[in-house]
């Protein structure tokens, strides 16, 4: 079972973190502010691919920005494309 969980330094900067039996196998690089969450890359490996995992790591971080009211910056191109295949899912936190 994969578990994501997040790791963030005290600049507030940091990867939400898929881990599938205790291995590393997908992040999402983020920078977090008051008022937004900041995605800046995805990326799983190659192994992985094709399994969802990039989607989990995905859903968590939407999770976690509608629990803090944050307003999300995509600037990574996978979170960018879900944003715009997918607009009425995320109005509420896309900042644009």
């Amino acid at each position: 079972m994969s578990e994501v969980s997040l790791k963030l330094d005290n600049r507030r900067r940091g990867v939400f973190v898929i881990e599938e039996d205790g291995k590393k196998v997908g992040e999402m690089a983020v920078a977090i502010s008051e008022t937004a969450l900041t995605a800046y890359h995805t990326e799983v490996n190659p192994e992985m691919e094709g399994k969802g995992l990039a989607r989990k790591l995905l859903d968590e971080m939407v999770k976690y920005a509608r629990e803090n009211h944050l307003q999300v910056i995509p600037l990574c191109v996978y979170v960018q494309a879900q944003f715009r295949r997918h607009p009425e899912q995320f109005e509420d936190i896309w900042q644009k």
